[in-house]
């Protein structure tokens, strides 16, 4: 009688689904790293749900419900913003702007940090040295002055922010997964690749690659958040894409209508708030997907 074996894709299908529900596990037994996890879920739904519980009308300066600035209420609950638009709507619709900027520009810093460093991991000597100079040049460099200099002499719309975003805050990526790189590179296997005939692209994303990626999948969700924290910060400082809503954008016209100074606290407090939630919650998620991957970082649950 003989065994069915499974083909090789398939193997290969069940030992992925097996890591990932290992991870699973292990990333439940984080009371923090689930609160976060929660938190991420619900205010996505709410973003993407934004047409149909608010509606695209809540943008509008002509049709604006209400009256300037009115304090929160039973019909306004937080409030109204100087053009008498109500700032729960805003805040609903600002949550995909915000989302969708952190989200790609993050994606694509730890994109282009992880190619370099790979790169330079793997080739090494004079051609790495190289590179490392110029990711410490851009290291060293402030990132928010980086990404201010790159919105202001490009057009101001929301991919001009997610590639400022992108392209500053690339060379912690670089310089973390080159050291992983190093260390992948050191072990047995790949000098059996490398006898076996495997080339510099075999041995990058066959077996390089797959080895730093849970490296990269923390360092992309630590990354958001910065990058949530820049695109307000951006549209802030008035740098920011004026056609559409966002958190940043928000405290931007509290800060032109006089907010601060007139004491309307209810312009002011629901975008920060919600910006320090994001954020806190990429943040826990980050922090225990780390200790997931890496338990010697001893991360608390």
């Amino acid at each position: 009688m003989t065994t069915a074996v499974g083909s090789p894709r398939s193997l290969a299908w069940a030992r992925r689904r097996e890591s990932v529900s290992r991870f699973w596990r292990a990333y439940r037994t984080h009371r923090a790293g689930l609160f976060g996890l929660g938190g991420l879920a619900l205010i996505a739904l709410i973003a993407l749900a934004a047409p149909l519980l608010v509606g695209r009308d809540v943008q509008s300066v002509t049709n604006a419900p209400g009256t300037a600035l009115e304090p929160p209420s039973s019909e306004f609950p937080l409030g109204t913003d100087q053009f008498g638009r109500s700032l729960l709507g805003l805040l609903v619709w600002g949550a995909r702007i915000s989302l969708t900027v952190g989200l790609l520009a993050a994606t694509l810093s730890v994109a282009i940090g992880t190619l370099v460093g790979i790169i330079a991991g793997h080739y090494g000597g004079w051609f790495s040295t190289v590179i490392m100079r110029i990711t410490d040049w851009f290291l060293v460099m402030p990132t928010l002055v980086l990404a201010i200099v790159l919105a202001t002499v490009m057009s101001r719309s929301v991919w001009t922010v997610i590639l400022a975003i992108g392209v500053t805050s690339w060379p912690t990526t670089a310089r973390l997964v080159r050291a992983q790189t190093i260390a992948v590179e050191s072990r047995p296997y790949i000098e059996r690749a490398r006898a076996l005939g495997g080339g510099h692209g075999h041995i990058m994303t066959r077996h390089v690659l797959p080895n730093v990626m849970p490296l990269v999948l923390a360092q992309t969700t630590l990354g958001i958040s910065t990058a949530i924290l820049t695109e307000a910060t951006l549209a802030f400082l008035g740098l920011g894409d004026p056609t559409v809503v966002s958190w940043g954008g928000m405290l931007q016209d509290a800060r032109e209508a006089g907010a601060v100074s007139s004491g309307h606290w209810w312009y002011l407090a629901p975008p920060g708030i919600a910006i320090a939630l994001v954020a806190l919650a990429f943040t826990l998620c980050g922090r225990a997907i780390e200790a997931v991957l890496n338990p010697k970082l001893g991360v608390a649950r």
